[in-house]
């Protein structure tokens, strides 16, 4: 396991390109200025041991040397050792809606991107709370097994879209059983479930999966992104944003139905939460998650973290040294092999 001290010093990454530029543009400039005072095959008498490929390399080494001491910059570090560490906390799975209608943005800029903030926003509240990620459509995904690494969390959501799930539909009731093998405790009393949906085109087997989730003293609370008023589905054909129709060519207007996931969370023992509105939303789900009772529970990760910016500090010092004592001039004992024939007797 690595850990990066200064990352910010990557931006100086950055500098490399334009240096490039400038080291091609000088190229171009010096040519350019030595034809004016001579033809191409006078200069090659003028001065014939002159190398272009001597002076690339020699940048070349020069960039891989300021590329090793930006990365000792940044100082990276590495786990030496795995330890047990005790934690506290309770385990919150998400389940995200990610059929089509969640792409409408009557929320802005989709219903689909301000269910990701929500997320987001909750898991930046969370301590050492046990995080999960369902994904659902037509059908349901597991797409990251309950951690504690939330940055892992965050970095799995962004990827998130329909075009992960080939059949569409909103099969919450499938997303519901599914996150039943997620809170894989059984000493844990405290699980929470947050459906994050429009609630449209739910399908059957959703009061059978509550039930068995209340059994498992699972709560589901349900959190409703999109307007009641609604707004027609884009999709993309060959670049181009088009709405979805039905079969007569009538726009599809889809919307939200809070009066489905407030039923959800009813029977799931929970609240519905009115995700159109960022900060109330992560506030309310953020009071339900630290007023509960946290369990303590092991878990294990690196320590003894040891920094390794002298290797690359080294190694750019090697590099600028053997740049130094490289001349821009063609070597002696190459030229005398003639390899390409190119001296003519």
């Amino acid at each position: 396991m690595y850990r990066l001290e200064q990352p910010i010093y990557f931006y100086l990454l950055l500098l490399l390109p334009i240096v490039w530029l400038g080291y091609i543009w000088y190229l171009w400039w010096q040519k350019h200025t030595q034809l004016k005072f001579a033809e191409k095959q006078m200069l090659e008498i003028l001065i014939p041991e002159k190398s272009l490929f001597k002076s690339l390399l020699k940048m070349i080494l020069w960039s891989l040397a300021m590329v090793s001491l930006i990365i000792a910059l940044v100082n990276p570090k590495m786990g030496t050792a795995l330890k047990s560490v005790k934690r506290s906390g309770v385990d919150v799975v998400f389940a995200l809606d990610v059929s089509k209608s969640m792409l409408a943005e009557d929320i802005a800029p989709s219903r689909l991107e301000k269910a990701k903030l929500i997320i987001n926003n909750i898991i930046d509240k969370l301590g050492s709370d046990r995080v999960g990620i369902i994904i659902y459509a037509g059908s349901a995904y597991p797409l990251l097994p309950i951690t504690t690494d939330h940055s892992a969390a965050k970095m799995f959501l962004e990827n998130a879209h329909p075009d992960m799930l080939s059949s569409q539909g909103t099969a919450i009731g499938e997303a519901v059983s599914l996150s039943q093998n997620f809170f894989n405790d059984e000493e844990q009393t405290n699980r929470f479930l947050f459906i994050i949906s429009d609630g449209e085109d739910h399908e059957e087997g959703l009061s059978e999966a509550i039930d068995q989730s209340v059994k498992k003293s699972i709560k589901t609370y349900t959190i409703g992104v999109g307007t009641q008023k609604g707004g027609p589905i884009p999709t993309k054909d060959r670049g181009t944003i088009r709405y979805k129709k039905d079969k007569d060519g009538n726009m599809v207007i889809t919307s939200q139905h809070p009066e489905l996931l407030a039923e959800i969370a009813q029977n799931g023992k929970g609240i519905y939460i009115d995700g159109n509105k960022t900060k109330e939303a992560v506030k309310q789900a953020e009071e339900i998650i630290v007023n509960a009772e946290k369990k303590e529970f092991e878990t294990k990760e690196f320590s003894d973290y040891k920094d390794h910016f002298q290797w690359f500090i080294m190694l750019g010092l090697l590099l600028l040294i053997a740049d130094f004592l490289m001349f821009e001039k063609k070597t002696a004992w190459i030229q005398k092999l003639n390899l390409f024939n190119e001296k003519k007797s």
